[in-house]
């Protein structure tokens, strides 16, 4: 079943158009291939799973509460669960026929229809917060958004947090006009705002990198 969390903030969320674009297109893309990684745009199984993997090895650990940002199907929470780590898991997307058909899939997940500012969770409410590839779409304002969810991600961890973004400095991906992509530099830039304590992974798929941010007992809130 999917739940929605009642709270109006949404301070930094994207706007009505773009977010009914989005929704939009997942319709589309279930419609055409129905529970596959087609349907949230990866090109197949394997490239889903390595960004799994990648993510897991930030720190998971068995029992560990997990929030996975732009859920889709909460195919996550599955492959942590085949790996031996299943989690105390909640998955949040804005596609709530993404979400219901997770559900089929996965009836014991908790899964919550909405982005990060709508489900507005409280500071250090889980052990670690997760993105994959929901970053990725290219609108206006797409990299500030990107930005703010990665702040509003760290506040909610108490271990840390891991995401994936795609590289800029790969040429096709950067060329692309509905890609968003990033350099991670700039993004390193961003983060040193609010922590001291990240690490960037690259090498896995040539167009894409992953950053894990971990709590220090340093960090720093300079705005």
């Amino acid at each position: 079943m999917c739940l929605k969390n009642k709270s109006n903030v949404n301070k930094y969320g994207i706007s009505k158009e773009q977010r009914k674009r989005t929704i939009e297109s997942q319709r589309y893309a279930l419609m055409q291939h129905g529970y596959h990684p087609h349907s949230l745009m990866w090109s197949n199984t394997e490239v889903q799973e390595l960004r799994f993997k990648i993510l897991a090895d930030i720190g998971i650990k068995k029992g560990n509460s997990l929030l996975d940002v732009g859920c889709g199907f909460g195919d996550f929470s599955h492959f942590l669960s085949k790996k031996n780590t299943p989690v105390e898991f909640t998955g949040i997307d804005v596609s709530a026929e993404l979400l219901a058909e997770g559900n089929r899939h996965f009836p014991e997940l908790n899964l919550v229809e909405g982005d990060l500012f709508d489900f507005n969770p409280k500071q250090q409410s889980y052990d670690y917060v997760t993105l994959s590839g929901a970053l990725n779409r290219k609108y206006d304002g797409a990299s500030d958004y990107a930005f703010q969810t990665i702040r509003r991600m760290f506040e909610t961890c108490k271990k840390g947090i891991a995401f994936n973004l795609l590289d800029a400095r790969h040429e096709w991906t950067a060329s692309r006009w509905d890609l968003q992509s990033f350099h991670p530099e700039d993004v390193i830039k961003f983060i040193s705002h609010f922590s001291s304590d990240y690490r960037i992974v690259d090498g896995y798929l040539e167009n894409d990198f992953t950053v894990y941010i971990d709590r220090d007992l340093h960090e720093r809130y300079d705005g």
